[in-house]
């Protein structure tokens, strides 16, 4: 009877042990699925297109009209914009690394000085927009127009990229 006991005992511990594991490493399985994203700042942009310095890092903005936006300094990261129209909206500073950009509308788009690293362009109609010192590394242009806007394929250093301003 004691062999039972001390067996049933040390797997009593056993399973606490396990259960105590599971309660701290569980939270980093749902992590992911967790939005950064600042609710009031979503709301704002939405009403009224003025978002400066918003946290949006992660916010589901797909098909967004937001024509004319200020977002200048806001952060995207891995923000949803998938056919987003962002026509003549100013994203000077803004951080859109890892931003899915998929079949957007980009013309007279302001990216002076954005973080544009990791981002999906798959699609995207980029035209007459202004990339002066953003950084741009391993974008994906794929089947995007691109026209009169200092991007380029074959890992060139762009020199000479004019500034609105």
């Amino acid at each position: 009877m004691n062999g039972r006991y001390l067996i049933a005992k040390g797997e009593n511990i056993m399973i606490k042990k396990l259960l105590a594991a599971l309660t701290i490493v569980a939270p980093l399985f749902f992590a992911g699925t967790v939005k950064a994203e600042n609710p009031q700042h979503v709301q704002r942009l939405l009403q009224t297109r003025e978002c400066v310095a918003c946290d949006l890092s992660g916010a589901n903005l797909r098909g967004s009209h937001l024509i004319g936006a200020d977002l200048r300094g806001a952060n995207l990261q891995g923000a949803n914009l998938e056919h987003a129209n962002l026509e003549g909206a100013d994203l000077t500073g803004a951080n859109l690394e890892n931003a899915q950009l998929t079949s957007a509308f980009l013309t007279n788009v302001n990216f002076k000085q954005a973080n544009l690293n990791d981002a999906n362009l798959t699609g995207a109609k980029i035209y007459d927009s202004n990339v002066y010192e953003a950084s741009m590394k391993d974008i994906n242009i794929t089947n995007a127009q691109i026209f009169h806007t200092g991007i380029g394929v074959g890992g060139e250093e762009l020199k000479n990229i004019p500034d609105w301003d």
